[in-house]
């Protein structure tokens, strides 16, 4: 690879800061180099400096300048460290070593340039890389800059041997360090603001295989792993060009001007193409720590295996048959001596099953052996290979390893030609752990472990594995997903009826959780509307455990105790309907004592009444820690207008978040002619502890009288706090939800969460002049989801009245206007 000098006459004759800057600004600023051959530039362009300065400064004999870490290996990024090792042989006084070091430091350093510097002789160099990993590993990239060359190559030669003879030592504490680096930082193929070089896939991983090659104890896969690592390298160029700092974080408001930067479309194809190569490093990782501790097992096990044998060679790995074609050998799964994958076609999935469910991986080489040989699945598949599928898929947490090793070679996407849409595609969602790729293998998995709740685990499964297949396509995923899935479970060889439950299953995929918590489900209409929409018991069934499994496999903030009582509570009621059962009206559901005796109190004072306690519940979450579900907070006041945005003032106040918040009516006992707003919400504490309730409650009767300027208060406080540099938020969108309820007019907000934003919907749901029946508020991340049935003013309860269509479009717009100002 040749370099484009960038170098005038006058750069050259000047060994300062002022020549180098001069020319390292040109390098930088020019179009017409980037990638490999511009961090070459850079480092040939910091090579010579360094050798004016070293040159200049009059050094010694038996010193030499060495560069290690990136820099040894010739690659400068833009804002990289300068890693560098003055090496000298011990003959020189110290005082000279000393003012050499500094006649080369201190330049470096007026320039601004990060320096990650020593001094040393070769056998201090081996020993401080004896005693510290990440120094010997950065001595493994050492390259001679200026000086004595031979005091150079003895130390990489030295350090080279010191590390092949050490290895069985050091690889396991390497392995170590990429481990607990990888749950520090996460996954770099699904994190939606990465660190290029930390997190696990990223530059730290390829560098970490780098030695691994070097010991000669193991090798990495090499095939597209260099393209991989260049990529990493090329955006993280970008990102120093672009930001001007030294930072290998990738943060969302940067994606779009990398993206720019590299030529690229936008910020959704630049993650995916760092995704891609972070999968390739981590797969490679995968492969090669398995072989080193396969290689170590051996070393360790062959001393005693040959003197039990007399000295011989030892007895050939033992082979156990796992399916047909199929072996375990030395804790991988291989192909049996007799497979023939050209005559098999069902083999890659047979083979995948029977590791997932065994709990091994899949190795390197039987997996690119089916690549290269195995004939395409005939359409419909036979029947054994859709239960290979189904066995794959339902072996639960080792399915994603063997899912990962197809995947790697383009097996799934040849099963599954609509799979390459999902891959490696992100979800700029804060909720979702996953890509949606990862996201619906994950949704597997969960599923597997609900296949005792359902009469078909085959169907469950694979719909768990295509629910979101439509986000690759546009328009709503669900509506572009069922036809996906019907020609996909068509061509996997289910009937026609089964197909038509996996599109069911595919289209409603987020009915029941939406429906929970956003919408009155003492509402006969709503009840109706997805009895309607499901059809059948069966179905209900699977969709039930399809929620669960999907929620639980999307991030914490989807599911919970909560959520899935409300979603428990919903098929119940669906299943009653399904039965013959007509829906429970609104008006005869009564309410708890507690709720009738709060409502009686309000009613008799005619103030607001609250009750405040801590709620657990005992619940757990999906890793078995308790749940922190808040704090409950009953509130019951005399039906008035104002009730929902003051109270949501006066919470906002008092740095309490809503997390969920449910409104309605409630009749009073007999007797008592007139009824009551309840309010049922979760809150939590943003700061320290919570408010008293006699606080409270005394706030919120000064809100209802219009004693207390919650706007005014609210407003103060955010001008005390000015907001930090962040992602931009996408705007709100207010809908008007069609054949939500056949009483009232369903108003749905869909918005960042921030406080006041619940204050601020209802005084514009209060300005638009309707009255609020009923809401259902929830929060999942940074978005809130909230549903708003209202009705026209003077409407009792008992005559109800919906807005008009163009009335409903018109609140809609006011309040979605309201929110954007």
């Amino acid at each position: 690879m040749t370099s484009v000098d960038v170098r005038t006459e006058s750069d050259s004759e000047d060994s300062g800061p002022s020549g180098y800057a001069a020319a390292r600004l040109r390098l930088l600023q020019g179009e017409a180099q980037s990638g490999p051959p511009r961090r070459s530039a850079l480092a040939d362009l910091t090579d010579d400096w360094l050798t004016g300065l070293f040159t200049a400064a009059g050094a010694p004999r038996g010193a030499s300048l060495v560069a290690v870490g990136g820099y040894g290996r010739g690659e400068l990024s833009p804002r990289s460290d300068l890693d560098l090792l003055l090496l000298h042989d011990g003959s020189a006084d110290a005082g000279e070593v000393a003012a050499l070091a500094d006649r080369i430091w201190y330049p470096i350093w007026d320039l601004g340039l990060a320096l990650d510097h020593s001094v040393r002789t070769p056998a201090e160099a081996r020993k401080t890389a004896g005693e510290d990993l990440k120094v010997q590993l950065g001595l493994l990239d050492a390259r001679h800059v200026v000086g004595d060359l031979g005091l150079t190559a003895g130390l990489r030669t030295a350090v080279l041997a010191d590390w092949r003879n050490l290895a069985p030592k050091r690889l396991p504490e390497l392995r170590e360090l990429c481990e607990e680096r990888a749950e520090r930082q996460g996954e770099l193929s699904y994190l939606l603001e990465p660190d290029l070089k930390e997190a696990r896939g990223g530059l730290r991983d390829a560098t970490a295989l780098r030695a691994v090659a070097a010991s000669w104890l193991a090798d990495a896969p090499r095939e597209g792993l260099s393209d991989a690592r260049r990529r990493l390298l090329d955006v993280r160029d970008a990102l120093h060009l672009t930001t001007g700092r030294a930072t290998d974080r990738l943060a969302l408001q940067e994606q779009d001007q990398v993206a720019a930067e590299l030529g690229l479309l936008d910020a959704d194809t630049l993650l995916r193409q760092v995704y891609e190569a972070a999968r390739t490093v981590s797969y490679a990782s995968d492969v090669t720590w398995r072989e080193v501790g396969r290689v170590l097992r051996s070393r360790s096990v062959r001393p005693r295996l040959r003197a039990m044998l007399g000295g011989g060679k030892g007895a050939a790995a033992e082979r156990s048959p796992l399916a047909e074609g199929v072996v375990e050998q030395d804790g991988e799964v291989v192909l049996a001596r007799a497979a023939r994958p050209e005559r098999d076609p069902v083999l890659p999935l047979r083979a995948a099953a029977a590791a997932a469910q065994a709990g091994l991986p899949l190795s390197l080489h039987a997996v690119r052996r089916m690549a290269a040989a195995v004939r395409p699945l005939p359409t419909p598949w036979p029947a054994e290979a859709r239960e290979q599928l189904v066995t794959l898929l339902g072996a639960g947490r080792p399915t994603v390893e063997v899912w990962e090793a197809l995947e790697a070679e383009g097996l799934i996407t040849r099963l599954l030609p609509d799979w390459e849409r999902v891959r490696c595609r992100p979800q700029r969602n804060a909720v979702h752990t996953w890509t949606v790729d990862r996201h619906l293998v994950e949704t597997a998995v969960q599923a597997s472990e609900l296949t005792r709740r359902v009469g078909r685990p085959d169907l469950l499964l694979v719909a768990g594995l295509l629910h979101d297949i439509g986000k690759g396509w546009p328009g709503d995923h669900s509506v572009a997903g069922e036809i996906i899935a019907r020609d996909v479970a068509a061509r996997i060889g289910f009937d026609r009826g089964d197909v038509a439950v996996l599109a069911t299953l595919v289209r409603h995929h987020l009915l029941l959780i939406e429906t929970a918590t956003r919408r009155d489900l003492d509402d006969p209409a709503t009840v109706r509307a997805v009895a309607d929409a499901v059809g059948s018991q069966g179905t209900l069934e699977l969709l039930h455990a399809l929620t669960e499994a999907d929620a639980l496999a999307t991030g914490p903030a989807a599911w919970s105790a909560w959520r899935g009582s409300l979603v428990a509570d919903l098929v119940k009621r669906v299943g009653a309907v399904l039965s013959g059962e007509e829906p429970e009206a609104a008006e005869d559901v009564a309410p708890t004592a507690e709720q009738e005796r709060l409502a009686v109190e309000a009613f008799r004072t005619g103030g607001p009444v609250l009750a405040l306690r801590a709620h657990t519940e005992g619940a757990e979450d999906a890793a078995g820690n308790p749940e922190p579900l808040g704090v409950e907070l009953i509130i019951a006041v005399p039906d008035q207008p104002g009730v929902l945005s003051a109270v949501a003032g006066v919470l906002a106040m008092h740095r309490l978040a809503v997390r969920t918040a449910e409104l309605r009516g409630v009749g009073l006992p007999s007797g008592l002619e007139d009824s009551v707003l309840l309010l049922n919400w979760r809150v939590a504490a943003e700061y320290g502890s919570l408010p008293q309730a006699a606080r409270l409650r005394s706030d919120l009767v000064r809100a209802l009288d219009g004693s207390l300027d919650i706007a005014s208060r609210l407003a103060e406080r955010d001008a005390a706090y000015p907001r930090r540099r962040g992602t931009v938020a996408p705007p709100p969108r207010v809908t008007v939800a069609s054949a939500g309820s056949r009483l009232a007019t369903v108003i749905e907000v869909r918005a960042q969460d921030a406080p006041g934003l619940l204050h601020r919907i209802g005084r514009a749901l209060e300005s638009a002049g309707v009255v609020v029946r009923s809401a259902h508020v929830s929060t999942l991340g940074a978005n809130a989801v909230d549903a708003f049935y209202v009705t026209e003013p003077g409407a009792g309860a008992g005559t109800p009245s919906p807005l008009s269509g163009e009335r409903a479009v018109g609140v809609a717009r006011a309040v979605e206007e309201g929110l954007r100002g």
